[in-house]
């Protein structure tokens, strides 16, 4: 299997997860703090700490993608990476298993990591810090909330690349595409316009769910059609087919932990 294309998929990952992940409670929590408005109360100036935010969330990311890269090295060592059948069983299992967990198949077990950042921080330190601290326990991607389990496909393609560097770069993606969402809130300079955000979000969550999970069975059908492409498509298909019923039977809510608007006006 060409590791270039795992890097791909780590890419369209990573971009999944951190979009979902905006749906977690510190996602939606730093939608409500870090506004216009919000820091101008404070004395501060937005686009300063909105910075600081993106810069720590893009080193979280770097972080989670060092760990990772711990594991490339390890699959490097082992010879995993040059066993292409089994790497792609292992890859299509585990989007498979995200798949099934994010759409509730398996149990309502999401999110997991229920941790939430210290909201104390904003009245006790000045906006860089706060910014980046927030911005790095965003960016880890498993610091708080977890919200999606394509987080956990994504350490398993950037750990299956073998490539320590081409994990890093993976997890400073997540990082960065996490940290990037605080600039939703960038024309929220009145409580009612932070209050019309969080209804859109509102809107938009169950599509950004059904859009996660529609990539991770993408990445496990092209994962089995690298070998097998006919039981790759079928597999696929099926897998598309029965969780878009299985979805729409049970039509689970969002977790009433992520109701944005609450939040927001809270």
């Amino acid at each position: 299997m060409s590791i270039d294309w795992i890097f791909v998929a780590g890419v369209v990952t990573a971009v999944a997860a951190a979009a979902r992940s905006t749906w977690s409670p510190c996602g939606l929590s730093m939608l409500s703090s870090i506004t216009p408005f919000g820091e101008r109360s404070r004395g501060h100036r937005y686009g300063v700490t909105a910075a600081w935010f993106v810069l720590g969330a893009a080193v979280g990311g770097l972080c989670l993608g060092s760990v990772s890269g711990v594991l490339a090295l390890g699959v490097s060592a082992l010879g995993l990476a040059s066993t292409t059948v089994a790497v792609a069983i292992v890859i299509a299992a585990v989007a498979v298993a995200a798949a099934a967990a994010d759409a509730g198949v398996v149990g309502d077990w999401l999110p997991i990591i229920r941790r939430q950042v210290d909201d104390g921080w904003l009245s006790s330190y000045r906006p860089w810090f706060y910014g980046a601290g927030f911005g790095w326990q965003i960016g880890v991607g498993v610091a708080t909330y977890v919200m999606t389990a394509a987080v956990f496909l994504l350490i398993a393609l950037a750990a299956l690349t073998g490539q320590p560097l081409a994990a890093l770069v993976l997890g400073g993606v997540f990082g960065l595409a996490r940290g990037l969402t605080v600039l939703l809130t960038s024309r929220a300079r009145t409580p009612q316009a932070l209050r019309d955000l969080h209804r859109f979000l509102d809107r938009v969550g169950p599509t950004v769910r059904a859009v996660v999970i529609g990539v991770e069975i993408a990445v496990a059908t092209v994962a089995l059609a690298q070998q097998w492409l006919v039981a790759g498509i079928v597999m696929g298909a099926a897998a598309a087919a029965l969780t878009v019923i299985w979805s729409v039977h049970r039509r689970i809510p969002e977790s009433s932990v992520t109701g944005s608007a609450q939040v927001a006006e809270g």
